[in-house]
């Protein structure tokens, strides 16, 4: 139900995307899905990789500024309203969403969702009593 990913903190300068890649590349580490957050001056990466610990390490000796974060893992029906469905259990229960991201592994019926919630625990319990399907790292 959890899976882990990257953050780093980037200056928003031309080609510093690329360094960071390199650096994972040059380690052999896959990246599985990334997203990017910026202002004018700098911008949050956020990255799920086949070896986070590794990519950590290599990114922290690169200079980078790196930390590893738990996201929470479910899968939801890829129709309409399949995510909204899950958001509207979340704003019931009060549960904000800080922000969240969606990959997709293979060609399926449903999309893999990654949520950064305001209160972790109470949106694993209301997703569980909704009968939402989890993923974690093993199937990264």
């Amino acid at each position: 139900m959890f899976v882990n990913q990257i953050a780093v903190f980037l200056e928003n300068r031309e080609g510093r995307i690329s360094e960071l890649c390199a650096v994972l590349a040059k380690e052999g580490v896959d990246i599985v899905t990334m997203s990017i957050a910026d202002t004018h001056e700098f911008g949050i990466l956020r990255a799920i990789t086949k070896d986070n610990d590794r990519a950590l390490k290599a990114l922290s000796q690169a200079g980078f500024a790196a930390k590893c974060t738990d996201l929470i893992g479910i899968t939801v029906e890829d129709e309409p309203g399949g995510l909204a469905k899950v958001l509207g259990w979340l704003t019931d229960a009060g549960i904000g969403v800080e922000y969240l991201y969606s990959y997709v592994k293979t060609a399926a019926e449903s999309a893999n969702i990654l949520l950064k919630t305001s209160d972790p625990e109470r949106t694993v319990a209301t997703l569980e009593k909704h009968g939402c399907r989890f993923l974690d790292n093993s199937v990264i």
